[in-house]
């Protein structure tokens, strides 16, 4: 059975009339006030696919909230008028099963299922346990745990000889803290930390390598930047007892030794060349402006990568937007105030603006670097008002000035824990979090910002404790 979770944190939610294309910002927060309990809240709201196809496209579920959503009252709604309606109308709609799944909106809503995806819905039966002569099933059984701990951080399976040892331990608690020292053995080897291991497994949605472009070790047919450095610094914040924000926010550089593998901070690199000052981790990495930035005078690409990779938020599926008031401004002339893109770009465009003066490919002199006035000296005939546009920008509803701002108002979001949390649950456990793992999975990432203050070696521990984890 296909199963699904929600994710995003902002949503551009629901709109008003099939001819209203504007999208009601308050709808994401309005509808965790109704539902606070429900699964799509835990230190996030709903996307837009909640009740959009595409905005202002509504899904079925979308459609019935419409139907009773102020009717009678002229379109389009206040921000007021829609914030006071959508409650009633949401109730209104929990007792039907808008995808025919044969789940109600309400059951739905509380399991952290999507009610207009007929393939998304909560499990219909309880584990029904059985005999099993190896394992306790349905339950955390600690030899499970033990085979698949050796196999997820050290990639071999153990031996006859260490199962029986681990065994023959006195008790569970011997166990269990067999299982943590094996964990802490196993991640300091080279399938867990060395070069294409299990860190950079994590890393590769995030860099993107592309090996015809690559400088240095293993060079591409145009040698472009070396890629290796980003993961390096990844695989640096992820490691010890690092800070994994280090990837957003360091303003130093990471060396990578081999034969063992070892990643020490630096303080330059001959294949980096922003200044620390302007540093912003991997966000500011010659890969990073060079792949991303590359030709563009307004680089979308780069933040929007930076915010699918490192937040978990992917704007080109309406997730994580957060309209800024007067956006899009379009000062490249690409258009994006036209309806079908301005939803998406209100908040896009602003996240962008930090990267105003980060260069991407130009002359060796100037290249992978930034460049004070970098749109003035390079692109001045761009488009009518491309020297406008600020370094100002906005994350999150909050103010940025610069890029690192945004690093660092990233680095220490709820966003942030979240993915970096459900990258490694992905790894381990092999999905997202289900509906009925929600639980376990919000309190490892709330561990992981608050008590364990990003340290990802901490992180596993927990993950590994979970009943997702260990329960056969």
């Amino acid at each position: 059975m296909k199963r699904h979770t929600i994710k995003s944190l902002i949503a551009v939610a629901l709109t008003m009339t099939l001819g209203d294309a504007n999208a009601k910002p308050p709808a994401g927060q309005v509808f965790c006030q109704t539902y606070a309990n429900s699964p799509q809240c835990m230190g996030q709201q709903p996307s837009c696919g909640l009740c959009h196809v595409a905005p202002p496209q509504r899904n079925a579920f979308g459609a019935a909230i419409e139907m009773n959503l102020a009717a009678g009252t002229p379109r389009p709604l206040s921000d007021a008028a829609f914030t006071a309606a959508l409650p009633s109308a949401l109730v209104a709609a929990e007792g039907l099963d808008s995808d025919g799944d044969g789940v109600s909106n309400r059951d739905e809503i509380l399991q952290g299922t999507l009610p207009a995806d007929a393939n998304s819905k909560p499990g219909s039966t309880a584990c029904q346990g059985g005999d099993n002569p190896q394992y306790s099933i349905c339950k955390y059984d600690l030899r499970y745990a033990y085979r698949k701990a050796l196999l997820d951080f050290c990639g071999a399976s153990p031996t006859y000889p260490q199962v029986r040892s681990f065994v023959d331990l006195p008790s569970d608690d011997a166990r269990r803290a067999f299982i943590d020292a094996e964990i802490d053995r196993c991640t300091s080897t080279e399938f867990w930390r060395g070069k294409n291991g299990q860190l950079w497994k994590v890393a590769h949605p995030k860099i993107r390598p592309v090996g015809s472009l690559k400088a240095g070790e293993d060079p591409g047919g145009v040698q472009f930047a070396d890629y290796y450095d980003d993961y390096a610094l990844f695989a640096y914040a992820q490691t010890d007892d690092h800070d994994a924000r280090e990837v957003l926010t360091a303003d130093f550089f990471v060396r990578r030794d081999v034969n063992p593998t070892r990643y020490t901070k630096v303080a330059t690199l001959p294949s980096q060349f922003v200044d620390p000052a302007r540093r912003a981790g991997n966000m500011t990495s010659s890969w990073t402006l060079g792949y991303f930035v590359m030709f563009t005078a307004l680089p979308r690409n780069a933040a929007s990568q930076m915010y699918r990779a490192y937040l978990g938020l992917d704007i080109a599926k309406q997730e994580g937007l957060f309209s800024v008031a007067n956006e899009p401004q379009d000062y490249d002339a690409k258009g994006v105030t036209a309806t079908a893109c301005a939803a998406c770009h209100a908040t896009l465009d602003p996240l962008t603006y930090p990267y105003r003066n980060y260069n991407g490919v130009s002359v060796p002199q100037f290249q992978f670097r930034y460049v004070p006035n970098r749109l003035e000296v390079f692109f001045p005939n761009a488009a009518p008002r491309i020297t406008q546009t600020p370094e100002r920008g906005v994350l999150f509803g909050q103010t940025v000035n610069n890029l690192r701002e945004w690093a660092t108002v990233a680095a220490n979001s709820e966003a942030f824990a979240i993915s970096t949390a459900k990258d490694y649950w992905k790894l381990l456990i092999g999905h997202e979090p289900q509906p009925e793992e929600n639980a376990e999975f919000v309190a490892t990432w709330q561990r992981f910002k608050t008590e364990h203050q990003y340290r990802v070696q901490k992180l596993l521990h927990d993950i590994v404790k979970t009943e997702a984890y260990g329960a056969p």
